[in-house]
C-alpha cells in the first residue's frame, strides 16, 4: 500500500495532464455531436421527403462504421485530400460526428413524443414550421431527452480514450506511456481507472437526478 501511494504521488501529475486532454476531447465532441445531432433530427422530422432520406442515410452510415475507423479516416486519410488536422482536432471531429448519429435518434424521439395536436394548434395561429419548433416543440422535447443525453455524456467521456489511437495525449495514452516506461502496470492502470471513475460518477449522479426530476414531471 505504501508503495502504491508513493508511486501514485509520482504518477498523478502526469496523469492529470492527460485528464485535461480527455476533458477537452469529451467537451468538444459533445458540443459538435449536439449541434449535428439536432440538425439530423430536424431534417428527419421536417416533412421534406428527400431531406429526411438524406438525414437517415447519414445517420445509418455513421452508426454502421466503428468510431475507431472514423477516427483513422479523419486523421490518416483526409490529409491525402489536402485536409490536414491535428490529432486533437481529428479526435474532437471524429467523436463528434460519430456520436451525432446517436444524438440524432435521441432528439428525434423527443420531438416525435410531443403531441402532434400542439403542432396543429401552433400552425392554426399562424406559426410557421421553424417558429413552432423553436417555441413549442423543442422546449418540451428537451425535458424528455435530458436523461438519455446525460447517458451519452458518460459514454463520450469514456470513449474519449479512443483518441489515444491517433496520438492524443489523453489519460489512457499517458497511462500507457508511464506503464511502458516504469513496468508498474497495476499501479498506473488502477490510477487511470480511478480517474475515469472520478470523472464519470458526478455525471452518473446528474443523470439519476435528471431521471427523477423529469420523470416526475412527465407523470403529472
Amino acid at each position: 500500500m505504501q508503495t502504491f501511494l508513493r508511486d501514485a504521488t509520482q504518477f498523478l501529475p502526469l496523469l492529470l495532464q492527460g485528464v485535461k486532454f480527455t476533458l477537452i476531447v469529451a467537451l468538444g465532441s459533445l458540443a459538435l455531436s449536439t449541434v449535428l445531432g439536432l440538425v439530423w433530427a430536424l431534417m428527419r422530422v421536417s416533412g421534406i421527403g428527400w431531406l429526411g432520406m438524406l438525414a437517415k442515410a447519414i445517420v445509418n452510415t455513421l452508426r454502421g462504421i466503428p468510431i475507431l475507423v472514423q477516427l483513422f479516416y479523419i486523421y490518416f486519410v483526409l490529409p491525402e485530400f489536402g485536409i490536414a488536422l491535428t490529432a486533437l482536432q481529428a479526435a474532437i471531429i471524429g467523436l463528434g460526428v460519430a456520436y451525432s448519429a446517436y444524438q440524432s435518434e435521441n432528439f428525434r424521439a423527443g420531438i416525435e413524443a410531443i403531441d402532434h395536436g400542439q403542432v396543429e394548434a401552433a400552425q392554426s395561429i399562424g406559426m410557421g414550421w421553424g417558429l413552432t419548433m423553436r417555441r413549442v416543440i423543442l422546449p418540451q422535447a428537451i425535458r424528455l431527452v435530458l436523461p438519455p443525453y446525460g447517458n451519452i455524456m458518460v459514454m463520450m467521456l469514456k470513449d474519449s480514450s479512443q483518441a489515444s489511437t491517433i496520438t492524443v495525449a489523453e489519460l489512457t495514452l499517458q497511462g500507457t506511456l508511464i506503464a511502458s516506461s516504469t513496468f508498474k502496470n497495476m499501479t498506473v492502470y488502477s490510477l487511470v481507472a480511478l480517474l475515469y471513475l472520478a470523472m464519470c460518477l458526478p455525471l452518473m449522479g446528474l443523470v439519476s437526478w435528471l431521471e427523477r426530476r423529469f420523470g416526475k414531471g412527465t407523470r403529472r
